[in-house]
């Protein structure tokens, strides 16, 4: 995996000064666009879409303080449409207008490039099954929230606070398949995966029986899932499971993430401080 990734790098590089079809960059890649997207976005931290963008303007801000083009070429050359497009962009990374950096020769911000290796550790085996699971459906309470990369999604929290734990109650007693009780499950995740755009979140059971009234519903198509469990501190042990799902498992398994919700069931010990966590990835095989 870190050898195809590697090869997408590469791939960008050439291409900074085209269009660049991510799509193409999943080929290269040897993945499909969905898990290349998430792929880049656990091991960087950062989007694909936003990394493209700042390695095009910081390559762009060289070309400005070189002084050799005119600042409508260089636009042109790394996608912008307009001068004013491009000043709006150049100026939200680096914090001065074109023409500005170029008359004063200002320090410019930079976006290394990216390369990616694995590490093998060795020191933890992870627990997992893959599973085949036919359509189910969750049934619960659904909000629209921000997504967050790092530290607690406070719309959540605060979502799950407002939640009628009596209504949780009377749900959790409809739970009659994996994972049982109450879940937490993110869907319809914008493609880019950026910090701040929105998704659909749900919080309640997976259910064979007629959703109660006041209710939402999410249908879950029948597919393959892979299944992780890990024990410890909250929340250190559940950001360490994704962590290490992305880092380790995947690079050293034939699978790649599919569209799909992601499901997290929890359950706290008495003093809320430890938990037994398991995560639902929806997965198909690498070359399936």
């Amino acid at each position: 995996m870190p050898e195809r990734l590697n090869r997408a790098m590469e791939h960008i590089e050439r291409r900074l000064g085209q269009d660049l079809d991510v799509a193409e960059l999943a080929r290269v890649a040897g993945t499909s666009e969905y898990h290349l997207r998430r792929m880049f976005s656990a091991l960087a931290g950062i989007p694909l879409s936003e990394y493209i963008r700042r390695r095009r303007l910081t390559l762009a801000g060289a070309d400005v303080l070189a002084g050799r083009e005119t600042l409508l070429d260089i636009a042109v050359r790394y996608g912008y449409g307009s001068g004013e497009a491009f000043a709006r962009a150049f100026r939200a990374m680096h914090g001065i207008a074109p023409g500005e950096a170029r008359r004063t020769g200002a320090a410019l911000s930079s976006q290394s490039r990216m390369s990616f290796r694995l590490t093998v550790e060795g020191s933890s085996s992870m627990r997992y099954r893959v599973v085949d699971r036919a359509a189910f459906t969750v049934v619960g309470f659904r909000t629209r929230v921000p997504l967050v990369h790092t530290g607690p999604n406070q719309a959540i929290m605060d979502f799950v606070r407002g939640t009628d734990p009596r209504a949780l109650e009377r749900l959790e007693k409809l739970s009659d398949q994996e994972p049982h009780g109450v879940v937490a499950v993110c869907d319809g995740m914008d493609p880019s995966r950026a910090e701040g755009t929105e998704l659909d979140y749900h919080h309640g059971v997976i259910t064979s029986a007629a959703p109660p009234e006041g209710t939402t519903t999410l249908a879950v198509p029948a597919g393959t899932w892979a299944v992780f469990t890990t024990s410890g501190p909250v929340p250190r042990a559940i950001q360490e499971l994704w962590r290490e799902v992305f880092t380790e498992w995947f690079p050293s398994n034939p699978y790649r993430t599919r569209t799909g919700p992601e499901i997290l069931r929890t359950r706290l010990s008495p003093d809320r401080t430890e938990a037994d966590a398991e995560l639902w990835l929806p997965v198909e095989p690498e070359h399936g």
